[in-house]
């Protein structure tokens, strides 16, 4: 048996597969975020150790023979969280969490330092690790002097399993201290924000082993001592592994509250000035590039609560027949985007609009700007030297046969649906637990799902989505000009 545990923003999760990667079973707690002001966002560091002890409790109350056969354990994470902790490993402050802006005016200042983008080959944002730690420094002084380690928020789950500092090359690409193409820390990068290289965790792939199960817990749990503990990865690149998306040319698109269009690649591919995301890849001497929109089902969520109706009930009124744009555009920018603009300013709107214009046009319009937001980020991976020649689809917008339709024209590519099943984050990170106990090969652990259908552009349309394109890409810089 292997285990996966993924640390999310808003729980843990615990996976137990077999050797042949069948889900036995799982164990899910909840987390709450803490906003204590405007654009802050926090987590209490214990409380990830007591959600994760009662995800496994579950899964011990469930299948305790299985857990005990346990021989190797994956993590996977919410990226960028700067979790600080003193001399002695205690906590110095709540953990700032991915999604926390305060730090925008430090991330600016770093960003115009040329080192860091030629280093991680990533603009500088906000929400990453390295401009948080400038914050503190800047506003908390007595907690920054005391500061002994850095840790992601998996890693000091690692921490607690293992008693090790241990991070892995997908996770700490994400903090703006990792020269991406050497898979190495910057020296000059932490020196930029008054750190030392003694005060990150050492790094491995999130294949390798990365500690191992102590004692006292193998104990409380019923499961062998010494377990070893992967690497891991950060989770989009662990939902990567539990897609088997991994080789070069493989992409997929999440359609979640945020959407996700990923791509594996097998070199070092940096677009930085596109906003895409150039991170190492949980495999060795693998990377992978993805472009993010801030609001993908969100915006369909947005539009279900000021209309009444359920989400399901709105794209229902579509019908399952793609329709021809109508001439009213939506920008899905509800709480500003990342790529291609890296704008976190910018906001949504509808333009466009009619007498006639009905509740079920200004549906196709959002579901149609999210796929328009998508096609911004293909081109921007096209910048970066990736060609895609098909995606599979992910996450709960996928569900809607319509908005796949919808994608597949706008990107002029099919869509796979993958056979149902658990391919999430919390999978690729057992997968990697899988890996790093047997030494068994990535790319033979880490395959794709069986596609159960395939959404095919609609040839008929591709014209009139290439205008309607058009219309919306002209309306970024519009809408930006006005509201200035």
């Amino acid at each position: 048996m292997y285990l996966g545990l993924d640390l999310g923003t808003s729980g843990v999760k615990a996976l137990l597969i077999d050797a042949g990667q069948t889900v036995i079973g799982s164990g899910h707690a909840s987390l709450d975020v803490s906003r204590p002001h405007p654009g802050w966002s926090e987590q209490n560091p214990a409380e990830w150790i007591r959600a994760c002890e009662e995800a496994i409790a579950e899964l011990k109350a469930s299948h305790p023979e299985q857990l005990a056969a346990v021989k190797g354990i994956g993590l996977s994470g919410q990226m960028h969280g700067a979790t600080l902790l003193d001399a002695g490993d205690q906590v110095l402050r709540p953990c700032i969490l991915w999604n926390d802006t305060r730090s925008h005016a430090e991330a600016a200042r770093l960003d115009a330092d040329p080192r860091f983008r030629k280093l991680t080959g990533n603009i500088v944002f906000p929400g990453f690790t390295a401009p948080k730690l400038v914050w503190v420094k800047n506003n908390e002084p007595d907690i920054f002097a005391k500061l002994a380690k850095v840790l992601l928020p998996k890693d000091f789950l690692r921490l607690w399993l293992t008693g090790e500092h241990i991070s892995e090359m997908s996770d700490s690409a994400g903090t703006s201290w990792l020269d991406v193409g050497k898979r190495g820390w910057s020296s000059d990068l932490l020196s930029a924000t008054s750190l030392e290289e003694k005060q990150m965790p050492s790094l491995v792939e999130g294949t390798e082993k990365a500690g191992a199960l102590r004692s006292e817990l193998a104990s409380k749990w019923g499961m062998q001592a010494g377990v070893p503990i992967a690497g891991g990865a950060g989770d989009n690149a662990a939902s990567a592994c539990g897609m088997g998306t991994v080789a070069a040319g493989q992409a997929f698109v999440s359609l979640g509250t945020s959407g996700v269009l990923f791509a594996a690649n097998a070199a070092y591919l940096p677009n930085p000035e596109s906003a895409v995301h150039t991170f190492c890849h949980a495999l060795p001497d693998t990377w992978h590039q993805m472009g993010v929109i801030l609001s993908a089902t969100d915006s369909l969520n947005w539009l279900s609560e000021i209309s009444g109706k359920g989400a399901g009930e709105l794209t229902a009124e579509l019908g399952d027949t793609l329709k021809a744009p109508t001439g009213v555009s939506f920008l899905p920018y509800l709480s500003g985007e990342r790529t291609p603009h890296n704008d976190s300013a910018i906001r949504g709107s509808f333009t466009g609009l009619a007498h006639e214009s009905s509740r079920a046009v200004l549906t196709q319009a959002v579901l149609e700007g999210v796929a328009f937001a998508f096609r911004d980020s293909l081109e921007a991976l096209a910048k970066a030297g990736t060609t895609l020649t098909r995606v599979t689809a992910i996450g709960g917008g996928s569900r809607s046969h319509y908005w796949l339709k919808a994608i597949a024209t706008a990107l002029g590519l099919p869509v796979d649906i993958p056979a149902d099943g658990d391919f999430g984050a919390a999978f690729g990170a057992a997968r990697l637990g899988l890996i790093a106990a047997t030494g068994a090969d990535p790319l033979r652990v880490c395959t794709a799902p069986a596609t159960d259908a395939t959404i095919e552009p609609v040839a008929a349309l591709s014209n009139a989505y290439a205008d309607a394109y058009q219309r919306y890409r002209l309306l970024y810089p519009a809408i930006k000009a006005a509201t200035a």
